[in-house]
Protein backbone atom coordinates (compact mmCIF):
# COMPACT_ATOMS: atom_id res chain seq x y z
CA UNK A 1 0.00 0.00 0.00
CA UNK A 2 2.88 2.32 0.80
CA UNK A 3 4.30 1.62 -2.56
CA UNK A 4 1.32 2.94 -4.39
CA UNK A 5 0.99 5.89 -2.63
CA UNK A 6 4.32 6.82 -3.25
CA UNK A 7 3.93 6.20 -7.21
CA UNK A 8 0.79 8.32 -6.80
CA UNK A 9 2.49 10.95 -4.90
CA UNK A 10 5.22 11.14 -7.50
CA UNK A 11 2.82 10.88 -10.50
CA UNK A 12 0.89 13.91 -9.18
CA UNK A 13 3.79 15.77 -8.13
CA UNK A 14 6.34 15.49 -10.93
CA UNK A 15 4.51 14.41 -14.13
CA UNK A 16 1.55 16.74 -14.10
CA UNK A 17 0.95 18.89 -17.54
CA UNK A 18 3.33 21.91 -17.38
CA UNK A 19 6.00 20.95 -15.48
CA UNK A 20 8.29 23.00 -17.53
CA UNK A 21 5.88 24.94 -18.68
CA UNK A 22 7.72 28.08 -17.35
CA UNK A 23 11.17 26.83 -16.40
CA UNK A 24 13.45 28.42 -18.15
CA UNK A 25 16.31 25.39 -17.67
CA UNK A 26 13.97 22.83 -19.48
CA UNK A 27 15.86 23.17 -22.65
CA UNK A 28 18.83 22.34 -20.83
CA UNK A 29 16.89 18.75 -20.10
CA UNK A 30 16.48 19.45 -16.42
CA UNK A 31 14.40 16.58 -14.77
CA UNK A 32 13.70 14.91 -11.06
CA UNK A 33 14.47 11.57 -10.68
CA UNK A 34 12.05 9.19 -8.12
CA UNK A 35 14.54 8.82 -5.52
CA UNK A 36 15.41 11.78 -5.24
CA UNK A 37 11.50 12.96 -4.75
CA UNK A 38 9.97 11.02 -2.90
CA UNK A 39 10.87 11.28 0.47
CA UNK A 40 10.23 14.70 0.00
CA UNK A 41 6.84 14.50 -0.76
CA UNK A 42 6.13 12.04 2.10
CA UNK A 43 8.11 14.77 4.44
CA UNK A 44 5.13 16.85 3.17
CA UNK A 45 2.33 14.50 4.00
CA UNK A 46 3.52 13.42 7.22
CA UNK A 47 3.93 17.41 8.39
CA UNK A 48 0.99 18.17 7.37
CA UNK A 49 -0.80 15.50 9.04
CA UNK A 50 0.77 16.61 12.72
CA UNK A 51 -1.63 17.70 14.92
CA UNK A 52 0.15 21.00 15.56
CA UNK A 53 0.57 21.54 11.87
CA UNK A 54 -2.66 20.82 11.33
CA UNK A 55 -3.76 23.77 13.84
CA UNK A 56 -1.89 26.34 12.55
CA UNK A 57 -3.29 25.43 8.74
CA UNK A 58 -6.59 25.79 10.55
CA UNK A 59 -5.21 28.86 12.14
CA UNK A 60 -4.48 30.43 8.83
CA UNK A 61 -7.87 30.16 7.66
CA UNK A 62 -9.18 31.62 10.73
CA UNK A 63 -6.75 34.88 10.49
CA UNK A 64 -7.72 35.37 7.13
CA UNK A 65 -9.79 38.79 7.89
CA UNK A 66 -7.28 39.94 10.21
CA UNK A 67 -4.43 39.24 7.66
CA UNK A 68 -6.65 41.20 5.09
CA UNK A 69 -6.45 44.18 7.47
CA UNK A 70 -2.81 43.58 7.87
CA UNK A 71 -2.40 43.24 4.18
CA UNK A 72 -4.63 47.02 3.86
CA UNK A 73 -2.87 48.85 6.60
CA UNK A 74 0.05 48.31 5.23
CA UNK A 75 -0.32 49.47 1.88
CA UNK A 76 -1.35 52.41 3.05
CA UNK A 77 2.09 53.52 4.26
CA UNK A 78 4.30 54.92 1.15
CA UNK A 79 7.58 52.82 0.91
CA UNK A 80 9.30 53.96 -2.07
CA UNK A 81 13.14 52.82 -1.85
CA UNK A 82 15.16 54.78 0.33
CA UNK A 83 12.43 55.63 2.08
CA UNK A 84 10.55 52.23 3.75
CA UNK A 85 11.07 53.34 7.40
CA UNK A 86 7.72 54.25 8.65
CA UNK A 87 6.59 51.41 6.85
CA UNK A 88 9.35 49.31 8.30
CA UNK A 89 8.75 50.45 12.21
CA UNK A 90 4.73 49.80 11.63
CA UNK A 91 6.10 46.16 10.82
CA UNK A 92 8.21 45.85 13.37
CA UNK A 93 5.35 46.31 15.94
CA UNK A 94 3.19 44.11 14.47
CA UNK A 95 6.16 41.42 14.69
CA UNK A 96 6.13 42.18 18.23
CA UNK A 97 2.32 41.77 18.64
CA UNK A 98 2.25 38.75 16.51
CA UNK A 99 4.80 37.28 19.63
CA UNK A 100 8.26 36.94 18.24
CA UNK A 101 11.10 35.96 20.64
CA UNK A 102 12.93 39.44 19.50
CA UNK A 103 12.65 42.26 16.79
CA UNK A 104 15.25 44.55 15.67
CA UNK A 105 15.96 46.97 12.92
CA UNK A 106 19.16 46.63 11.13
CA UNK A 107 21.80 49.51 9.88
CA UNK A 108 19.86 49.31 6.24
CA UNK A 109 16.64 49.38 7.54
CA UNK A 110 15.87 45.59 6.98
CA UNK A 111 13.37 44.80 10.00
CA UNK A 112 13.85 41.23 11.35
CA UNK A 113 11.90 39.08 13.88
CA UNK A 114 13.24 36.23 15.73
CA UNK A 115 11.83 32.74 16.56
CA UNK A 116 14.30 30.21 18.48
CA UNK A 117 14.44 27.02 17.72
CA UNK A 118 15.17 24.11 20.44
CA UNK A 119 18.33 23.30 18.63
CA UNK A 120 19.49 26.57 17.06
CA UNK A 121 22.33 24.98 14.84
CA UNK A 122 20.69 26.28 11.69
CA UNK A 123 18.68 29.79 11.23
CA UNK A 124 15.80 29.47 7.90
CA UNK A 125 14.58 32.94 6.73
CA UNK A 126 11.04 33.84 5.42
CA UNK A 127 11.24 37.41 3.90
CA UNK A 128 8.85 39.93 1.96
CA UNK A 129 10.45 43.21 0.31
CA UNK A 130 9.32 46.47 2.17
CA UNK A 131 9.28 48.54 -0.17
CA UNK A 132 7.21 49.65 -3.61
CA UNK A 133 8.28 51.38 -6.64
CA UNK A 134 5.94 54.17 -6.13
CA UNK A 135 7.24 57.47 -5.26
CA UNK A 136 6.49 59.12 -1.72
CA UNK A 137 3.60 61.30 -2.83
CA UNK A 138 1.63 58.60 -4.67
CA UNK A 139 -1.79 58.04 -3.42
CA UNK A 140 -1.72 53.97 -1.63
CA UNK A 141 -4.75 54.23 -0.35
CA UNK A 142 -6.85 51.00 -0.74
CA UNK A 143 -9.97 51.42 -2.39
CA UNK A 144 -12.07 48.30 -2.20
CA UNK A 145 -14.78 47.26 -5.30
CA UNK A 146 -16.52 43.90 -4.99
CA UNK A 147 -13.80 41.66 -3.91
CA UNK A 148 -11.08 43.62 -5.24
CA UNK A 149 -8.29 45.58 -3.63
CA UNK A 150 -7.21 47.92 -5.71
CA UNK A 151 -4.32 50.51 -4.84
CA UNK A 152 -0.21 50.99 -5.73
CA UNK A 153 2.04 48.26 -4.50
CA UNK A 154 -1.41 45.64 -3.33
CA UNK A 155 -0.17 43.31 -4.88
CA UNK A 156 4.32 43.84 -4.87
CA UNK A 157 4.79 43.36 -2.64
CA UNK A 158 2.91 44.50 0.47
CA UNK A 159 1.30 40.96 0.21
CA UNK A 160 4.43 39.28 0.73
CA UNK A 161 4.35 40.86 3.96
CA UNK A 162 0.76 40.12 5.00
CA UNK A 163 2.06 36.43 4.36
CA UNK A 164 5.18 36.14 6.39
CA UNK A 165 3.14 37.76 9.90
CA UNK A 166 0.52 35.65 9.56
CA UNK A 167 2.99 32.51 9.40
CA UNK A 168 4.12 33.65 12.18
CA UNK A 169 0.84 34.69 13.94
CA UNK A 170 -0.13 30.80 12.87
CA UNK A 171 2.36 29.33 14.16
CA UNK A 172 1.59 31.01 17.53
CA UNK A 173 -1.47 30.31 17.58
CA UNK A 174 -0.69 26.48 17.41
CA UNK A 175 2.22 26.17 19.74
CA UNK A 176 4.94 25.17 17.26
CA UNK A 177 8.40 24.32 17.95
CA UNK A 178 10.92 24.19 15.44
CA UNK A 179 14.42 22.74 15.69
CA UNK A 180 16.09 25.50 13.79
CA UNK A 181 15.48 29.46 14.29
CA UNK A 182 13.29 31.08 12.14
CA UNK A 183 13.81 34.81 11.24
CA UNK A 184 11.20 36.75 9.81
CA UNK A 185 12.50 39.58 7.57
CA UNK A 186 10.93 42.55 5.81
CA UNK A 187 13.70 43.57 3.56
CA UNK A 188 14.57 47.15 2.05
CA UNK A 189 15.72 48.07 -1.58
CA UNK A 190 14.46 45.13 -3.62
CA UNK A 191 12.91 47.54 -6.41
CA UNK A 192 14.66 49.27 -9.21
CA UNK A 193 17.84 51.20 -7.33
CA UNK A 194 17.66 49.88 -4.55
CA UNK A 195 19.40 47.08 -5.73
CA UNK A 196 18.86 44.54 -3.63
CA UNK A 197 20.23 46.36 -1.05
CA UNK A 198 18.46 44.93 1.88
CA UNK A 199 19.66 41.39 1.43
CA UNK A 200 22.78 42.35 0.21
CA UNK A 201 23.34 44.03 3.61
CA UNK A 202 21.40 40.93 5.37
CA UNK A 203 23.91 38.13 4.00
CA UNK A 204 26.89 40.94 3.93
CA UNK A 205 29.67 40.29 6.65
CA UNK A 206 27.68 43.15 9.09
CA UNK A 207 24.67 40.46 8.24
CA UNK A 208 22.80 37.67 10.46
CA UNK A 209 23.89 34.27 9.86
CA UNK A 210 21.36 32.82 7.06
CA UNK A 211 21.53 29.12 5.89
CA UNK A 212 18.35 29.03 4.22
CA UNK A 213 16.31 31.48 2.38
CA UNK A 214 12.72 31.54 1.34
CA UNK A 215 11.34 35.17 -0.38
CA UNK A 216 7.88 35.89 -0.75
CA UNK A 217 7.41 37.68 -4.35
CA UNK A 218 4.21 37.46 -6.83
CA UNK A 219 1.32 35.52 -5.85
CA UNK A 220 1.31 32.34 -8.14
CA UNK A 221 1.41 28.88 -4.88
CA UNK A 222 2.73 26.59 -7.49
CA UNK A 223 5.58 28.97 -9.35
CA UNK A 224 8.98 28.07 -7.46
CA UNK A 225 11.70 30.90 -8.70
CA UNK A 226 15.02 28.58 -8.45
CA UNK A 227 17.26 30.51 -10.70
CA UNK A 228 18.05 34.14 -10.66
CA UNK A 229 18.49 36.02 -13.64
CA UNK A 230 21.45 38.49 -12.96
CA UNK A 231 21.27 42.22 -14.11
CA UNK A 232 23.41 45.47 -14.49
CA UNK A 233 22.26 49.07 -14.67
CA UNK A 234 23.97 52.00 -15.73
CA UNK A 235 23.56 55.74 -16.06
CA UNK A 236 25.62 56.65 -18.48
CA UNK A 237 26.42 60.47 -19.01
CA UNK A 238 27.81 62.47 -21.98
CA UNK A 239 29.19 65.59 -20.78
CA UNK A 240 30.49 69.10 -22.97
CA UNK A 241 30.72 73.00 -22.51
CA UNK A 242 27.93 73.76 -24.40
CA UNK A 243 26.67 76.73 -26.18
CA UNK A 244 24.24 78.57 -28.07
CA UNK A 245 22.95 76.28 -31.29
CA UNK A 246 23.58 79.15 -33.71
CA UNK A 247 26.77 81.41 -31.96
CA UNK A 248 28.72 77.71 -30.73
CA UNK A 249 27.56 75.79 -33.64
CA UNK A 250 30.39 73.30 -34.17
CA UNK A 251 31.20 72.26 -30.50
CA UNK A 252 30.64 68.51 -30.01
CA UNK A 253 26.96 67.82 -28.71
CA UNK A 254 26.37 65.57 -26.29
CA UNK A 255 22.67 64.56 -26.98
CA UNK A 256 24.78 63.29 -30.71
CA UNK A 257 26.74 61.03 -28.49
CA UNK A 258 24.01 59.59 -26.57
CA UNK A 259 22.08 59.30 -30.10
CA UNK A 260 25.03 57.75 -31.60
CA UNK A 261 25.41 54.98 -28.50
CA UNK A 262 22.16 53.73 -28.74
CA UNK A 263 22.39 53.03 -32.08
CA UNK A 264 25.20 51.36 -32.17
CA UNK A 265 24.29 49.45 -28.84
CA UNK A 266 20.67 48.32 -30.27
CA UNK A 267 22.15 47.01 -33.53
CA UNK A 268 24.76 44.83 -31.76
CA UNK A 269 22.61 43.81 -28.87
CA UNK A 270 19.90 42.94 -31.55
CA UNK A 271 22.07 39.99 -33.25
CA UNK A 272 23.40 39.19 -30.38
CA UNK A 273 20.04 38.35 -28.02
CA UNK A 274 18.16 36.58 -31.08
CA UNK A 275 20.12 33.56 -30.23
CA UNK A 276 20.94 31.49 -27.19
CA UNK A 277 19.67 31.86 -23.51
CA UNK A 278 17.29 34.82 -22.75
CA UNK A 279 19.11 37.89 -22.44
CA UNK A 280 17.84 41.60 -22.85
CA UNK A 281 18.46 45.32 -22.91
CA UNK A 282 16.16 48.57 -22.12
CA UNK A 283 16.86 52.20 -22.54
CA UNK A 284 15.00 53.18 -19.69
CA UNK A 285 15.04 57.07 -18.86
CA UNK A 286 16.81 59.77 -20.75
CA UNK A 287 17.55 63.37 -20.10
CA UNK A 288 19.57 66.48 -20.54
CA UNK A 289 19.15 69.98 -21.97
CA UNK A 290 18.04 73.27 -21.08
CA UNK A 291 16.42 74.76 -24.44
CA UNK A 292 15.54 74.49 -27.93
CA UNK A 293 18.56 76.86 -29.18
CA UNK A 294 21.01 75.61 -26.52
CA UNK A 295 23.64 73.17 -27.28
CA UNK A 296 23.00 71.04 -24.39
CA UNK A 297 26.47 70.73 -21.64
CA UNK A 298 25.29 66.86 -20.09
CA UNK A 299 23.08 64.25 -21.86
CA UNK A 300 22.26 61.11 -20.03
CA UNK A 301 20.41 57.50 -20.12
CA UNK A 302 19.79 54.59 -18.12
CA UNK A 303 20.31 51.40 -18.91
CA UNK A 304 19.04 47.95 -18.01
CA UNK A 305 20.92 44.66 -18.99
CA UNK A 306 19.29 41.22 -17.76
CA UNK A 307 20.80 37.29 -18.92
CA UNK A 308 19.57 34.09 -17.24
CA UNK A 309 23.63 33.44 -18.09
CA UNK A 310 26.34 35.57 -16.82
CA UNK A 311 28.91 34.70 -19.32
CA UNK A 312 26.43 36.13 -21.69
CA UNK A 313 25.52 39.38 -19.51
CA UNK A 314 29.35 39.35 -19.66
CA UNK A 315 29.28 39.91 -22.90
CA UNK A 316 26.18 42.01 -23.29
CA UNK A 317 28.19 44.83 -21.07
CA UNK A 318 31.44 44.23 -23.66
CA UNK A 319 28.74 45.56 -26.48
CA UNK A 320 27.49 48.52 -24.14
CA UNK A 321 30.70 49.68 -23.34
CA UNK A 322 31.96 49.40 -27.20
CA UNK A 323 29.08 51.48 -27.99
CA UNK A 324 29.56 54.20 -25.17
CA UNK A 325 33.55 54.41 -26.90
CA UNK A 326 32.32 54.55 -30.74
CA UNK A 327 29.38 57.36 -29.73
CA UNK A 328 31.75 59.52 -27.52
CA UNK A 329 34.42 58.56 -30.33
CA UNK A 330 32.00 59.54 -33.37
CA UNK A 331 30.86 62.55 -31.86
CA UNK A 332 34.12 64.24 -31.11
CA UNK A 333 35.87 63.19 -34.13
CA UNK A 334 32.79 65.38 -35.73
CA UNK A 335 33.64 68.26 -33.94
CA UNK A 336 34.45 71.67 -35.62
CA UNK A 337 35.65 73.70 -32.93
CA UNK A 338 36.14 73.47 -28.68
CA UNK A 339 36.32 70.62 -25.89
CA UNK A 340 36.25 67.13 -26.16
CA UNK A 341 32.90 65.58 -24.48
CA UNK A 342 33.45 63.21 -21.98
CA UNK A 343 31.78 59.66 -20.90
CA UNK A 344 30.77 58.86 -17.09
CA UNK A 345 29.61 55.22 -16.97
CA UNK A 346 28.26 55.15 -13.41
CA UNK A 347 27.12 51.58 -12.51
CA UNK A 348 23.68 51.91 -10.16
CA UNK A 349 22.52 48.24 -10.31
CA UNK A 350 24.05 44.71 -9.99
CA UNK A 351 22.06 41.67 -9.55
CA UNK A 352 24.20 38.94 -9.39
CA UNK A 353 22.63 35.52 -10.76
CA UNK A 354 22.29 32.11 -9.38
CA UNK A 355 21.12 28.59 -9.87
CA UNK A 356 19.59 25.92 -7.02
CA UNK A 357 19.30 22.35 -8.25
CA UNK A 358 16.13 21.28 -8.62
CA UNK A 359 17.14 18.43 -6.72
CA UNK A 360 17.88 20.56 -3.82
CA UNK A 361 15.90 19.85 -0.70
CA UNK A 362 14.02 23.41 -0.74
CA UNK A 363 13.74 22.97 -4.07
CA UNK A 364 12.01 19.62 -3.68
CA UNK A 365 9.90 20.78 -0.41
CA UNK A 366 8.56 23.90 -2.28
CA UNK A 367 7.31 21.21 -5.44
CA UNK A 368 6.16 19.18 -2.97
CA UNK A 369 4.28 21.20 -0.53
CA UNK A 370 2.54 23.26 -3.47
CA UNK A 371 1.68 19.98 -5.02
CA UNK A 372 0.36 18.68 -1.64
CA UNK A 373 -2.36 22.06 -1.84
CA UNK A 374 -3.00 21.17 -5.15
CA UNK A 375 -0.90 23.71 -7.15
CA UNK A 376 1.14 22.64 -10.13
CA UNK A 377 4.56 23.48 -9.22
CA UNK A 378 6.67 25.16 -11.83
CA UNK A 379 10.56 25.75 -11.64
CA UNK A 380 11.42 29.41 -13.37
CA UNK A 381 14.43 32.29 -13.31
CA UNK A 382 13.78 35.65 -11.70
CA UNK A 383 14.75 39.11 -10.36
CA UNK A 384 14.37 38.61 -6.94
CA UNK A 385 15.98 38.82 -3.06
CA UNK A 386 16.86 35.38 -4.13
CA UNK A 387 19.53 36.73 -6.34
CA UNK A 388 21.44 36.83 -3.25
CA UNK A 389 21.86 34.37 -1.28
CA UNK A 390 21.65 31.84 -4.78
CA UNK A 391 25.00 33.71 -5.41
CA UNK A 392 26.43 32.74 -2.48
CA UNK A 393 25.77 29.48 -2.82
CA UNK A 394 22.95 28.93 -0.30
CA UNK A 395 19.55 27.75 -0.94
CA UNK A 396 16.88 29.78 -1.74
CA UNK A 397 13.83 30.05 -3.69
CA UNK A 398 11.20 32.59 -4.23
CA UNK A 399 7.14 31.83 -3.84
CA UNK A 400 4.01 33.68 -4.47
CA UNK A 401 1.85 35.30 -1.84
CA UNK A 402 -1.25 33.70 -3.49
CA UNK A 403 -4.73 34.91 -4.71
CA UNK A 404 -4.46 36.98 -8.22
CA UNK A 405 -3.32 40.37 -8.97
CA UNK A 406 -2.43 42.07 -12.33
CA UNK A 407 -0.63 45.83 -13.10
CA UNK A 408 2.13 45.39 -10.49
CA UNK A 409 4.17 48.76 -10.88
CA UNK A 410 1.27 50.46 -11.76
CA UNK A 411 -0.89 53.13 -10.58
CA UNK A 412 -4.51 50.76 -10.96
CA UNK A 413 -2.61 47.31 -9.77
CA UNK A 414 -4.96 45.07 -7.78
CA UNK A 415 -5.66 42.19 -6.31
CA UNK A 416 -8.18 39.85 -5.44
CA UNK A 417 -8.18 36.83 -2.19
CA UNK A 418 -9.25 34.07 -4.40
CA UNK A 419 -7.77 31.34 -1.92
CA UNK A 420 -5.02 33.18 -1.18
CA UNK A 421 -5.06 31.40 2.51
CA UNK A 422 -3.35 28.15 0.06
CA UNK A 423 -0.15 30.52 -0.62
CA UNK A 424 0.26 31.36 3.56
CA UNK A 425 -0.11 27.21 3.86
CA UNK A 426 2.58 26.70 1.61
CA UNK A 427 5.00 29.30 3.01
CA UNK A 428 4.50 27.56 6.41
CA UNK A 429 4.94 23.90 5.48
CA UNK A 430 8.22 24.64 3.37
CA UNK A 431 9.50 26.69 6.30
CA UNK A 432 8.75 24.12 8.71
CA UNK A 433 9.84 21.68 6.30
CA UNK A 434 13.58 23.14 6.51
CA UNK A 435 13.38 23.79 10.02
CA UNK A 436 11.90 20.94 11.45
CA UNK A 437 9.07 20.21 13.86
CA UNK A 438 9.52 19.18 17.83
Amino acid sequence: MKGTTTVARYLLVFLLPGWFGHSAWAQAGRSLRVGLQVPYVDQISELAANRKVKQALQAVLDLEPETLKDHILLNEIPAPPFKEKARGEKYAQMLRSAGADSVWTDEAGNVLALRKGAGGKKTVALDAHLDTVFPEETDVKVRISGDTLKAPGIGDDTRGLAVVLAVLKAMNKAGIHTDHHLLFVATVGEEGLGDLSGVKHLFGPRGTRIDSHIAVDGVSVGTIVNGAVGSLRYRVTFRGPGGHSFGAFGLANPHNALARTIYHFTGTADAYTKTGEKTTYNIGVIGGGTSVNTIPFESWMEVDLRSENPDRLRRMDELFREAVARGLAEENGMKRMGENLTAEVAKVGDRPGGHLAENAPLVQRAAASAAHLGAVPRLTMGSTNTNLPLSLGIPSVTIGGGGKSGNAHALNEWWVNDKGHLAIQNALLILLAEAGVR
